[in-house]
């Protein structure tokens, strides 16, 4: 096989090539956007490691880039490879939903059947009467892990259909209550066990 025929057709140069630049860059924006989350989330160890698998993609893509500045086509791939990362990224912190969050449950209507369920299922819940525009209102606070996230808004429909609530990151947890799991359910290899690093969380 010719291997530098190959090389210097017009396939490579204007389908092969371009898709190869392309796929390195979904991958290391992708790692990037992961390598962001763990930062965010405390990840100190796993974090430069990804860090470093990113940069030398992203030497690699731009260094053909370099290479071939006369192929527009590699160009449009480079910033389409940039876009799908970024959209990909999106997709894969949603998956891995790292961390905890605290949820805010504001609703005029009795919540206490919604605050025994949580309870029941483990969360911890702190409750208080307010005043709102049109009356009297119930707040509740609880936090979760993001993953259970889907279940949590399931109940809150359930209970309390109506309901208003908020939902925001949380960096620090301690002293918290939360449903016991033996193994907590990470998409992502490797995430469940440096959980046990991060201390508070």
């Amino acid at each position: 096989m010719n291997l530098e025929a190959i090389f210097g057709s017009e396939i490579f140069k204007w389908f092969i090539l371009p898709l190869l630049i392309f796929l390195a860059r979904v991958l290391d924006v992708s790692l990037g956007t992961i390598r962001i989350v763990f930062i965010s989330r405390g990840l100190k160890y796993f974090a430069p490691v990804i860090g470093f698998f990113e940069v030398i993609i992203w030497l690699l893509a731009i260094r053909i880039i370099m290479q071939n500045l006369n192929n527009f086509v590699c160009y449009i791939a480079y910033g389409a490879g940039f876009g799908m990362g970024t959209f990909i990224g999106i997709l894969i912190e949603k998956k891995l939903a790292i961390g905890r969050s605290i949820i805010r449950i504001i609703t005029q209507k009795d919540a206490t059947a919604l605050i025994n369920h949580l309870r029941s299922e483990g969360y911890g819940v702190t409750s208080q009467d307010a005043q709102g525009t049109e009356g009297q209102v119930h707040v509740i606070y609880t936090v979760i892990r993001r993953h259970d996230y889907e279940k949590i808004a399931g109940s809150i429909q359930r209970f309390n259909p109506k309901a208003f609530y908020t939902v925001e990151d949380v960096n620090l947890v301690s002293e918290g209550i939360f449903p016991i799991k033996k193994y907590y359910k990470y998409p992502f290899p490797l995430i469940g066990p440096l959980r046990f690093w991060r201390k508070g969380k």
